[in-house]
């Protein structure tokens, strides 16, 4: 063949050598998506072993041409968590109390726990008077519920549905006069462990306390459950330091001006008393160490039963304010993560934060 002729042949277009091109460059894009997907997942796993906080995402970014895969740091809040994290999701009921401030503990106890920024916190409220046959919260939604409520009896699906979601597992923190509620309402005295006025007597199980020499009573004598003397500061004795409620809280520390609820009485059962104050008769009290916190277990559910907290200026007591935070969330998770704050009050000496009066008010966005 001609030396021209050859050279036309060899340089002519050959329709095999752009699709092995084409193969080749597929090839490689096809590496490096593979390549940079293991090196992905073993960056995340490594993060993992570390326990680092940063969690990571894989964006995926395509064109005719190309693929990449990278990750990248998801979001985080101001505290260290991450903004995918979930919050602790809680409910507060409300709606008849014997208290008239009760709107407004709520909202206090309600921006509490927005101010840890692991809650998430609806209100559901019953009519203002007798049964509300519309009272049917979602309970199964949440992880943990605050009763803020001492009124009439809940519709009886209500009251099943609050049974079974306490005993799958669901939390309940029962503040103040809450454990006045429902006196025939079995359950729920199994669930709070003692309670006061509304007809309990005897018959509705022993009274508990702590006597002079630390020890534990369980007293079965007869008389009515629930009382109180004035309104007074008093002194909080912690008895179990190590549960994670009362962990690096002082041994004993002041607490505001309040209502020291005694001679409460009910079943007490799977309950144990983690604080105590005592009860002076000066003031028109037992003589007992009188509980103050309580926790117990219901089925699957964990419970803590807080008897303080009457007033606007009781619950601006830095001890209620940690206490009941902390309360929240070990009912609702079973840990506690809040630490104590610099501002807890001492053995002698109480410490409020004033709330803002502006977020008290019937139209404030609370």
């Amino acid at each position: 063949m001609p030396a021209a002729m050859q050279l036309r042949s060899k340089f002519s277009f050959n329709p095999s050598r752009p699709a092995r091109r084409q193969t080749f460059r597929s090839m490689v894009r096809h590496t490096v998506v593979a390549t940079t997907a293991i090196l992905a997942f073993a960056t995340l796993s490594l993060s993992s072993l570390l326990g680092m906080q940063t969690t990571a995402e894989v964006k995926h970014t395509e064109n005719p041409e190309t693929h990449f895969v990278g990750l990248i740091p998801a979001p985080s809040s101001s505290n260290g968590t991450t903004t995918t994290e979930e919050k602790i999701k809680a409910l507060i009921v409300d709606g008849q109390n014997n208290h008239r401030n009760w709107p407004q503990t709520t909202i206090m106890m309600k921006q509490y726990l927005l101010d840890t920024n692991i809650f998430e916190v609806d209100v559901c409220t019953t009519a203002p008077e007798g049964v509300d046959e519309n009272f049917e919260p979602e309970f199964d939604k949440y992880d943990v519920v605050i009763s803020n409520y001492n009124g009439a009896p809940w519709p009886q699906p209500t009251q099943e549905a609050f049974t079974r979601f306490v005993n799958n597992g669901g939390g309940l923190v029962p503040v103040h006069a809450a454990d006045n509620a429902f006196p025939n309402w079995k359950q729920y005295n199994e669930m709070i462990g003692l309670g006061g006025w509304n007809g309990r007597n005897e018959s509705s199980g022993p009274y508990v306390y702590y006597n002079q020499t630390g020890e534990v009573v369980r007293d079965s004598s007869q008389g009515q459950g629930g009382s109180h003397g004035a309104q007074h500061p008093f002194q909080v004795i912690v008895r179990n330091t190590q549960h994670p409620i009362t962990i690096g809280l002082p041994s004993h520390w002041l607490h505001a001006k309040d209502e020291l609820y005694d001679r409460l009485r009910g079943p007490a059962e799977n309950m144990e008393v983690l604080a105590t104050a005592y009860s002076a008769p000066d003031k028109g009290g037992s003589d007992r160490h009188e509980p103050m916190i309580m926790v117990l277990k219901y089925g699957q559910g964990r419970v803590c039963h807080l008897p303080m907290g009457h007033g606007n200026d009781s619950q601006e007591c830095v001890g209620f304010i940690t206490v009941f935070q902390r309360s929240c969330q070990w009912a609702a998770t079973g840990k506690v993560t809040l630490e104590v704050p610099d501002d807890f009050p001492t053995a002698d000496e109480v410490k409020s934060r004033p709330f803002d009066k502006e977020k008290l008010k019937p139209n404030s966005s609370n």
